[in-house]
């Protein structure tokens, strides 16, 4: 059987977008910034792993973390550009799913 080469792209971003809770994570922000309580509210996750995985996008430059000067301090998830970017891909599967599963 003849192996054919992944596009190393689309490799790295499957490897992204497959580990748990990450598309999911980026469906809430596509509504706008939210803090770290809500999106942990708002699916079963555990708040070390939320962290993990909002660390892992904003070292990819899907997701930036605003601080603000407070108290309590108050910290804000947002999608950057790159981020916004993946909404078609996001709506698309959505849209998929609701249709196939």
């Amino acid at each position: 059987m003849k192996e054919t080469a992944l596009c190393p792209r689309l490799s790295n971003a499957m490897d992204l977008l497959g580990k748990r809770w990450t598309a999911l994570i980026i469906y809430q922000l596509l509504n706008g910034s939210k803090r770290f309580n809500e999106i942990e509210s708002s699916m079963p996750i555990s708040g070390r792993l939320l962290s993990e995985r909002l660390k892992e996008l904003e070292m990819e430059g899907l997701v930036t973390r605003k601080i603000y000067s407070e108290v309590p301090v108050r910290v804000e998830y947002s999608l950057t550009d790159k981020g916004f970017a993946l909404r078609p891909v996001i709506e698309g599967i959505e849209s998929w799913s609701q249709q196939w599963t």
